[in-house]
C-alpha cells in the first residue's frame, strides 16, 4: 500500500498564537517510519516534528527501550529521548538539533523504496517442485528479500510460509546467489504490517482487543 503525505506548517506557529514551544512545528500526514531499539523495528507513523523533537503514534503499545532511534524509508536515523506517551502516541525529543526541511522531504540516495523492516524469520518456501526452507533477510508491505539454497527462476511463483504469518503466494523479481528478491500477490496494509512485526519481535506489545486506526 502506497501512502499519500501532506505538510502542513502548524497555525500556531505561523501565526505567532499561544504556542511557547521553541521550534516551528510541521504536520506530517500518514508519514510511515520505524523506531529502532534493542526490542526490534517497530513501524510508526510520524505525526508531527520540529527541528527539535517529533510527535508519532503506532499500531500497538509502545517500545519501552529508553535507547531508541527513528529511522525514515530512507534510511536516515535520529536518536530520540522520550518526552511524554499516552496509549499509542508519543513525543521525543531529539539528541541534537535536526533540519526539518531534510527530515520532511526524506533525500533518497538511492530509488525510493517502501518501509522495510530488518526481520529475521525461518520460512517454509514452497514450489511445484516441492519445499525449502529459508530465512527473511528484511521485509515490507509488499515483499520480502530472503535467503535460501533453493534454486528458483525469475518470475516464479512461490508461497512462503511461517509461525507468525499468514501464508504468503509471491514472485522471484531477482536473484544474487543464494539471496532473492520476493514481490507478494497480496500486499499487506500499514496496519496489519505493523502488528504483524510486533507480534513476531515484543508479543506483549499487541493488545489482542484495541487495535487503533489511523484516523
Amino acid at each position: 500500500m502506497e501512502l499519500s503525505t501532506g505538510l502542513a506548517m502548524d497555525d500556531n506557529a505561523s501565526q505567532g498564537g499561544n504556542d511557547q514551544r521553541g521550534a516551528p512545528r510541521y504536520t506530517s500526514l500518514i508519514r510511515a517510519a520505524k523506531l529502532v531499539c534493542g526490542q526490534g523495528e517497530f513501524v510508526c507513523v510520524i505525526r508531527d516534528v520540529s527541528a527539535t523533537g517529533v510527535s508519532v503514534r503506532t499500531f500497538h503499545q509502545l517500545p519501552t527501550d529508553a535507547a531508541i532511534a527513528l529511522e525514515l524509508q530512507n534510511g536516515e536515523a535520529y536518536e530520540l529521548e522520550l518526552v511524554r506517551s499516552e496509549g499509542y502516541e508519543a513525543s521525543y525529543k531529539f539528541d541534537a538539533p535536526v533540519e526539518v526541511e531534510r527530515l520532511i522531504r526524506e533525500n533518497w540516495k538511492y530509488p525510493k523504496r517502501g518501509l522495510r523492516l530488518n526481520l529475521m524469520l525461518p520460512l517454509t518456501v514452497s514450489s511445484l517442485s516441492g519445499k525449502a526452507e529459508a530465512v527473511t533477510i528484511n521485509i515490507s508491505q509488499q515483499g520480502a528479500r530472503i535467503e535460501c539454497e533453493q534454486i528458483y527462476a525469475i518470475d516464479q511463483r512461490v508461497t512462503i510460509s511461517c509461525e507468525h504469518l499468514p501464508d504468503i503466494r509471491s514472485t522471484v523479481r531477482w536473484r544474487k546467489d543464494s539471496n532473492y528478491g520476493l514481490v507478494f500477490e497480496d500486499t499487506f496494509t500499514l496496519r496489519e504490517f505493523a502488528i504483524a512485526a510486533a507480534k513476531v519481535q515484543c508479543p506483549f506489545l499487541v493488545e489482542d482487543d484495541a487495535w487503533p486506526k489511523i484516523p
